[in-house]
């Protein structure tokens, strides 16, 4: 549904350009195709040969990045990030790129993912000296990165890299070389691609497109490029683990223009929505999606179901953020500011809805009934991924489990919570059978199975908590009958 407040939110999204004239300029433009993984803050480091400056700040990146202050940042190699806070709060102290200082020269790093054991790591270090001035999980491979003693980075890199638990998918700059690491696992994509005469990278191809280079592949599982002027070398962290990836990047996360682990995320969505329309189809006069990111999936339930697709919700992309009243004349507003219904298209109609997910079902409960006040004599909705039942700790900004309403409540019980007429998930191996290659992916979040272990009390917050001394709150569960 993509509504921050009651959704998933994005992780993070990484770019790095390799000896390219107006490297920071390619770099602000392929962030901007990258924002939707994250709208906290953004940045992007710059190297001349010479010397690494880093300009990043708090917003989205027209607000960060404008013209003047991108053609002050001169170089042919650049790395940029947009983030959301999976570890870390959300300040411009861990905003990213990072840089530090080693016997190596500068070094700055960008991170999409989330390691399990930052905690155990950062506290080993602390204790010998190593004074943290973020809380951010990345920071614990620039300490490290700096303690290593090896004469390059890759080098480094090979050594430590085995130590860190969790995903990532990881671009570090010197003055004169770019760097592209992908965790053993591949929980999160990394794209290779060409530009000119050389090479760049980022977290999906669609950063590719905006600027005119041309997807080449994705990097493997636990693979490291080294990039120079015009060169490409590949190593390997030599780490043999079973490849995992992230199943919801293509549920939710991926732009559907994007190729991801592969495979076209726009058919991918397609075909999870024919799918489900395969295993729970049902009586109704129109389909309609929670726009955005269920639009495909909606479109191939239609497909499969012979029923007429319809724009029957309009979203509004322009909201920014915006005060909500708790007064119970606007209770709604939260949820209307940001979609509103085609009356001329509800009104008496019996409606498929399709969403790609349910986290806590309050916000669902409240976009039902605004469909039913347009007129809808039936709704019906349809989930285009299994009911999520646990959090994830590689990468994503998800709720703790007791926040998950599937983590305790039946579909039955749900689907009374949300005044549904019928409520039906897509199966696990539906879901899989979409994403192809089914034995490659993480499905943590609906089964419990982590591929990676951490301690009991791991959590995305721990690093800040730690920080801060504080307790981290749980929210109790909606009423089953309210």
């Amino acid at each position: 549904m993509g509504l921050d407040e009651q959704h998933w939110r994005d992780e993070c999204g990484v770019v790095g350009i390799a000896a390219v004239d107006s490297a920071a300029e390619l770099a602000s433009l392929a962030l901007h195709a990258l924002q939707h993984r994250g709208q906290e803050s953004a940045g992007i480091t710059v190297a001349d040969g010479h010397r690494l400056v880093t300009h990043k700040k708090m917003g989205l990146v027209a607000d960060v990045f404008d013209e003047e202050t991108t053609r002050e940042l001169t170089g042919n190699y650049a790395i940029g990030h947009v983030r959301y806070s999976t570890s870390g709060s959300s300040h411009i102290l861990n905003a990213q790129p990072l840089q530090v200082a080693s016997h190596r020269g500068n070094v700055s790093i960008a991170h999409n993912g989330n390691l399990v054991n930052a905690h155990e790591l950062r506290r080993e270090m602390e204790l010998d000296g190593s004074i943290f001035s973020t809380t951010s999980d990345t920071e614990v491979i620039l300490h490290m990165l700096a303690r290593n003693a090896e004469d390059s980075c890759e080098d480094a890199l090979l050594k430590l890299l085995p130590r860190v638990k969790g995903a990532y998918s990881l671009v570090l700059m010197t003055r004169d070389k770019l760097i592209a690491v992908r965790d053993p696992y591949g929980f999160r994509p990394l794209c290779l691609g060409r530009f000119q005469n050389s090479y760049v990278v980022a977290s999906e191809s669609c950063a590719f497109d905006i600027i005119g280079a041309k997807y080449i592949r994705e990097l493997d599982p636990g693979e490291m490029v080294v990039l120079g002027e015009g060169e490409l070398v590949s190593r390997n962290l030599n780490i043999e683990v079973p490849e995992k990836r992230c199943v919801f990047e293509h549920v939710y996360f991926s732009r559907p223009d994007s190729t991801i682990f592969g495979r076209n995320v726009e058919s991918a969505r397609r075909r999870s929505g024919e799918i489900l329309g395969r295993e729970a189809p049902v009586e109704a006069d129109l389909v309609c999606a929670v726009p955005d990111s269920s639009n495909t999936a909606a479109l191939g339930f239609a497909r499969t179901t012979g029923m007429h697709f319809e724009l029957a919700l309009i979203r509004n992309h322009y909201i920014g953020r915006t005060f909500i009243s708790p007064a119970q004349k606007v209770r709604d507003m939260s949820v209307r500011i940001k979609f509103n219904p085609v009356a001329e298209v509800l009104d008496g109609k019996r409606v498929v809805v399709v969403d790609d997910s349910i986290v806590r079902g309050t916000t669902m409960r409240k976009l039902v009934k605004l469909i039913r006040g347009a007129g809808a004599t039936e709704v019906h909705l349809r989930i285009a991924s299994p009911p999520v039942t646990n959090p994830c700790f590689y990468g994503i900004d998800t709720p703790v489990r007791n926040e998950l309403i599937a983590s305790s409540h039946t579909v039955e019980e749900i689907a009374t919570y949300l005044r549904v007429d019928s409520l039906a998930y897509l199966s696990l191996p539906g879901l899989l059978e979409a994403a192809g290659e089914s034995e490659k992916y993480c499905e943590a979040c609906f089964t419990g199975n982590y591929p990676v272990s951490f301690a009991p009390e791991t959590h995305k917050d721990l690093l800040e908590k730690h920080a801060e001394g504080v307790v981290i709150p749980v929210k109790p569960l909606p009423p089953r009958d309210a």
